[in-house]
């Protein structure tokens, strides 16, 4: 064989040799294979740790999820994670509970502002009291079950990936002495970041006042009366409830604020498009929006559906996944008020049918919902505001008409509406002509398409989608064992040196000591003159109206001699001069 055929058979071998190598090199930097054990909250909050378990799953990783025998959402058996089921027995806190708060509420609203407000807190109070001591509950059974400690501990999960709005999670991943990441928006006090980082109320709306960052005095007052509310609520009703699960299975001064300050990582469901600007922390990362994506193809019978609406387009109406039913009267003024529209719509409604339905309007009980709002004849989004529909209306550019219902409703769509893409009604009160009124002045002012269509350009301007953000930072944490160099010291500081007030007490303790020390030393000396001037500013003058006798004057040289010494030189001269008179 001659040498240039050899030549040309080694070349193709090296490079098959080299391919595999190539290969590897081009496949992203990650830690796959890794452990992860997940503590979510059922309901809306697992549809979007959903979203994140799946994309962890499919970078190798082996998720394993803890749920409730009777969960809402988490599915027993799925694909793309381990299930672990705890059985917690009857309980009172299911969907129902939820349908009755929101009717409550709206009872409350329309007997005026002041009653609106107290029969809201009062549900709120009531839900967070029955969702934590359902978890309370569920985490009492897991710590007392020596065998499923076991298999946890002998499982070696590399990292918790929790939700931290139920602190069950953030319990039991110090009992398995596991790092912590986020997936958070709520905390036992409020809105994440009141937990974490510095958040002035001067310009930081407090979670439930339903203010924008521009406050005047009044509004600022509003603002700290809900911080009071929100603090109280926290250190009054949440706290107490772990208490004794704390003394029980941790050592003596543990504290639930401590525990959830810990976290190594927190992924933020918020982007600064949609919140108000605010102080953060180095190991906050925002992933708002991260459940968003490209809009799929919709099934035959709703995509004809689509197609019918022709030029004027369709309105979609969802209130997310815990409330599907509105108080009769609502639904009634809600459903007349499409029929006279010209757009079709599509209305995820579960119950009766309105009787004042119009032939326009589509009925399910369930509705792909991100794929509708990304379809283009979708002209408006009829909402009650909740964070997973708010983020999908600016992902694909849907003006919104919101109707706060719970929870943190209000606060989104005031984001919202202050930035001009959405419009706010009062369930409790609404009416068929105002909700009709508000709808077609969505449909018609560009004004607030052209506001959605701005958010939603500057939040898919990012060079990295924030759903890859969020797994590029968990396996960061994962890899590096940690991330404890991006948090503060500010969480082991006692209150009073984190606010600076022994600073400041020291910086007032030396101009008031020197103060205080020149004023002893000026009474001091004013003491010491008035002793030296007291003989002068007396009168010593002897009372004696009656002529002295003989016997007397001769006994005046006999006075005491203190008296005598007491007396000044004019008194003496005066005396002598009496005497020699006498004498006479």
């Amino acid at each position: 064989m001659s040498e240039r055929v050899q030549r040309s058979l080694v070349l193709p071998t090296f490079v098959w040799l080299l391919l595999p190598l190539m290969l590897l090199l081009t496949l992203p930097l990650g830690c796959h294979g890794s452990r992860i054990l997940v503590f979510p909250i059922d309901g809306s909050h697992w549809v979007n740790m959903e979203v994140l378990v799946k994309e962890l799953h499919g970078r190798s990783h082996q998720m394993t999820v803890i749920r409730q025998a009777e969960s809402w959402f988490v599915r027993e058996r799925s694909p793309h994670y381990t299930s672990v089921t705890v059985k917690l027995g009857v309980t009172k806190f299911n969907l129902s509970f939820f349908e009755q708060a929101v009717r409550n509420v709206l009872e409350g609203r329309r007997k005026g502002l002041v009653m609106g407000s107290l029969v809201q807190i009062r549900e709120l109070v009531s839900i967070l009291r029955a969702a934590h001591s359902a978890t309370r509950t569920m985490l009492s059974i897991m710590l007392e079950d020596w065998a499923l400690m076991t298999q946890l501990k002998d499982s070696s999960f590399d990292l918790m990936l929790t939700d931290p709005g139920m602190p069950a999670g953030i319990i039991l991943a110090h009992y398995l002495n596991l790092t912590m990441v986020y997936n958070v928006r709520w905390m036992s006090f409020g809105e994440g970041h009141f937990s974490i980082a510095p958040s002035p109320i001067s310009y930081v709306p407090v979670p439930g006042s339903g203010l924008t960052d521009n406050m005047g005095l009044l509004q600022r007052t509003q603002n700290l009366m809900h911080y009071i509310i929100n603090l109280l609520q926290e250190r009054l009703l949440v706290l107490p409830i772990y208490s004794d699960i704390l003394d029980q299975h941790f050592p003596p001064g543990t504290d639930l604020l401590s525990l959830q300050q810990s976290a190594d990582m927190w992924l933020m469901r918020v982007d600064f498009v949609f919140e108000f600007p605010r102080p953060t922390m180095p190991n906050v990362v925002y992933i708002g929006g991260f459940q968003c994506r490209p809009a799929k193809p919709l099934p035959g019978e709703l995509e004809a559906f689509m197609q019918s609406s022709g030029e004027q387009g369709v309105v979609v109406m969802s209130l997310g996944t815990l409330i599907s039913v509105l108080p009769k009267e609502v639904t009634e003024a809600v459903a007349a008020a499409f029929a006279q529209l010209p757009q079709k719509v599509v209305w995820r409604l579960m119950g009766k049918r309105p009787s004042s339905l119009g032939n326009n309007t589509l009925l399910l009980d369930w509705l792909p919902q991100n794929d509708l709002l990304g379809h283009p004849k979708t002209r408006a989004f009829v909402a009650h505001g909740g964070t997973n529909g708010v983020y999908e209306a600016i992902y694909h550019g849907v003006p919104v008409l919101g109707l706060p219902l719970l929870f943190d409703q209000q606060d989104n769509l005031v984001r919202l509406q202050a930035k001009g893409a959405a419009q706010v009604l009062d369930a409790a009160t609404l009416t068929e002509w105002e909700f009709l009124e508000a709808l077609q002045d969505i449909l018609k002012n560009p004004s607030y398409q052209r506001s959605m269509k701005r958010l939603s350009s500057l939040h898919r301007d990012q060079p990295l989608h924030p759903l890859d953000r969020a797994v590029f930072w968990v396996e960061y944490v994962i890899r590096n064992k940690g991330a404890s160099h991006l948090r503060t010291e500010a969480y082991s500081m006692p209150w009073y040196s984190y606010y600076s007030l022994d600073v400041v007490a020291l910086l007032l303790t030396i101009p008031l000591g020197s103060v205080g020390a020149l004023f002893s030393f000026v009474r001091v000396l004013l003491k010491r003159r008035s002793k030296k001037t007291m003989p002068h500013l007396g009168n010593t003058k002897i009372e004696n109206s009656a002529k002295p006798d003989s016997k007397s004057v001769e006994n005046i040289p006999q006075l005491d001699k203190k008296k005598t010494e007491k007396m000044s030189h004019a008194d003496k001269k005066k005396t002598e001069k009496t005497q020699s008179e006498e004498q006479r």
